[in-house]
């Protein structure tokens, strides 16, 4: 009876051990990169007209939980819940090379968007709140 229970246990880890293996083979392993953003300069050169408000720091942040938190996480990271789903990594905020973009660059890649990135453009009507998302970015160094 003990033999036939431990061959039974056996078995079934077995089964399980093969299909974990089997499963991490077919599951992507690694998000790609993203390829680099061509920003059109109309972008590019775009100023923020509302830089260093503290209070639309606050609103972006809403802003930011409300439409990017689930990809980009809670501090940026790309680390959001959905992040896993997407082909390609949403980026890091935190990096030297994104808080180095001007901030028509960041608008260009927050609102325009492109590939998985979507367009905010219908969602986020308020310019003022457009650029208090940029804002917070700011703040996820």
């Amino acid at each position: 009876m003990k033999t036939r229970s431990i061959n039974k246990i056996i078995g079934i880890a077995a089964i399980l051990f093969f299909a974990m293996a089997f499963m991490a083979f077919i599951a992507p392993q690694d998000q790609k990169k993203g390829g680099s953003w061509e920003i059109p300069s109309k972008y590019a050169k775009m100023e923020n007209p509302y830089v260093d408000d503290a209070g639309l720091i606050k609103i972006g942040k809403m802003l930011y939980s409300k439409h990017c938190k689930s990809c980009h996480g809670n501090k940026g990271l790309g680390d959001g819940p959905k992040a896993k789903q997407l082909e390609t990594f949403p980026g890091n905020f935190a990096t030297e090379i994104f808080q180095g973009d001007t901030d028509g660059e960041m608008y260009f890649k927050s609102i325009i968007g492109r590939d998985e990135m979507p367009n905010y453009e219908k969602k986020i009507t308020d310019d003022e709140d457009r650029w208090s998302i940029i804002n917070y970015l700011r703040t996820l160094k």
